[in-house]
């Protein structure tokens, strides 16, 4: 048991290792069908606060819809034209993710199945949390900018799971977010006002190696035990 445990942490430290911000990959490497929904199922897997998953993942395989990002994506010119898969990730906003709507109640009764009663004390639980705790509801982007922390937590469950089985990945936030939502919109992809551009994270195969070495800072310096 204890050379599992060791094999697989050392498997899982090479995965961290192999993980880099990939700026080009090759583009006649595609990633499986089996392999990509083996990323995007760690994603739906992926915990959120209170449970609630304020998420969506567009996969962006349409050549002309890339092509209509680039404009808009300066941190993504060498990824959209030659990643395996192009991924979107949507966060919900205040419409949504207020303690108040439909969706809030869709979660509790529907995917959680919480009885009502149950229901009742999760909806005042989660009131208090947005209202006070957390400060949420002082904006509309507070509360955005809450749900988006969700999703980067899929976001490098994602990556990892990516690495861990030798496909190489790159998140982004170099984009023009206004302009993003907007041309979504535009394209009938989103339909309401309900979800916003989070994060984009490309995957494929490396085209060559990193042309830098990881760095990172030291243990202790970012890590203080009390």
């Amino acid at each position: 048991m204890t050379n599992t445990i060791q094999n697989t942490k050392q498997n899982i430290m090479e995965a961290f290792n192999f993980r880099h911000a990939c700026k080009e990959f090759d583009p006649m490497k595609k990633i499986s069908e089996d392999d990509f929904n083996f990323i995007l199922e760690t994603g739906r897997l992926s915990p959120s606060s209170f449970g609630y998953e304020p998420w969506k993942f567009i996969v962006v395989q349409n050549k002309e819809l890339r092509e209509k990002l680039l404009p808009y994506s300066w941190g993504a010119q060498g990824q959209l034209s030659t990643a395996s898969h192009f991924v979107i990730i949507l966060s919900r906003n205040i419409k949504d993710m207020h303690y108040d709507t439909a969706y809030i109640q869709h979660m509790m009764k529907d995917i959680i199945g919480l009885p009502e009663e149950a229901q009742q004390i999760r909806y005042e639980f989660f009131k208090t949390f947005q209202k006070s705790d957390f400060n949420l509801l002082d904006s509309e982007r507070a509360v955005f900018d809450w749900a988006s922390k969700q999703s980067y937590i899929a976001l490098g469950n994602m990556m990892t799971s990516a690495a861990q089985i030798g496909i190489d990945s790159c998140p982004m936030e170099g984009f023009d977010k206004e302009k993003v939502d907007s041309l979504l919109r535009e394209e009938g992809i989103v339909k309401d006002d309900h979800l916003e551009v989070s994060v984009m994270v490309a995957f494929g195969y490396r085209k060559g190696e990193p042309q830098f070495k990881k760095t990172r800072q030291t243990m202790d310096t970012i890590v203080e035990w009390i």
